[in-house]
């Protein structure tokens, strides 16, 4: 029985509007322009004959991941349930996590949708099917299906952004578990989200303008939970042709947008000389 290897990579909120309760989903409305990265998790899958799936978890972060409750598992339960998969069959699945657990990267969203694709190769996954996956395992799935770089004009409605501009990322994370759920129910000053895409800027440096100009609405709240995510934002900003820097998605990981390798490697000494237990990595976008 061959293996097969899959690539699950995270993914860069550059910016985060949070806009109020949805009455149909219950979920907040959301607008946003996501990259994904050349940070990745690697995923081993093979049958074996066994009563039931082995998943395993190796790495750095393996360790806040529950053994038996975490995206894989409600994957494959997800998929035998709508008859994607049969029931037998079952699979071993490794999973070596280089992406943080708990740190807004999307990691186990990004798993999840990498064995959805996985498993219904060669079929449409239709956009009912995947708002299925993503109100069963978490709403941003979704954004693992389309493209590398995509503009979420609202919690519905997601495209293909269709400049290709290429950022490197440097990537702070500071070990604070964050919970989406409680963050999102902190946040009390709720964004209009306009139903147009004001990001499609001719130029690399009036889309940096224009991201400089904008936020992520819960970064208050992140900082309010975590004061020292204030601190590492503020190193992050006074670093040499630094453009801006920012906590992705609902943190705690903190990122700052450089232009080129060579300013994102020398920011990468400097920051890891001011946080030395922190985690740091330069990442790039594909």
């Amino acid at each position: 029985m061959n293996a097969s290897f899959l690539q699950s990579h995270a993914k860069i909120n550059l910016f985060l509007k949070v806009g109020k309760k949805l009455t149909k989903s219950r979920l907040h409305n959301i607008q946003s322009l996501v990259f994904l990265v050349n940070l990745k998790d690697e995923i081993y899958i093979k049958k074996i004959k066994s009563s039931k799936d082995n998943v395993i978890f190796k790495g750095k972060f393996k360790k806040n991941i529950k053994k038996n409750k975490n995206s894989i598992n409600k994957t494959l339960a997800i998929l035998r349930e709508k008859n994607f998969i049969k029931t037998k069959p079952k699979y071993k699945i490794i999973v070596k996590k280089n992406i943080p657990v708990f740190s807004g990267l999307g990691g186990g969203s990004s798993n999840a949708a990498s064995i959805i694709r996985y498993f219904m190769k060669g079929k449409k996954i239709s956009k009912t099917n995947i708002n299925f996956f993503s109100k069963k395992i978490g709403s941003d799935l979704k954004l693992f299906f389309m493209s590398k770089k995509i503009f979420q004009k609202n919690l519905m409605t997601i495209e293909h952004y269709k400049k290709d501009y290429n950022f490197y990322f440097l990537v702070v994370f500071p070990f604070f578990k964050g919970s989406s759920k409680e963050i999102y129910s902190r946040l009390r000053k709720f964004d209009f989200i306009k139903n147009k895409n004001d990001y499609k800027k001719n130029s690399r440096s009036k889309l940096i303008r224009a991201l400089q100009l904008s936020k992520n609405s819960l970064e208050k709240i992140v900082i309010s939970k975590y004061p020292k995510v204030r601190k590492i934002l503020e190193e992050m900003r006074l670093i040499k042709n630094s453009q801006l820097s920012r906590v992705t998605g609902s943190g705690s990981a903190c990122f700052a947008l450089f232009l080129t390798k060579k300013d994102g490697d020398l920011a990468l000494r400097q920051i890891k000389k001011k946080f030395p237990n922190y985690w740091c990595v330069l990442c790039k976008s594909i």
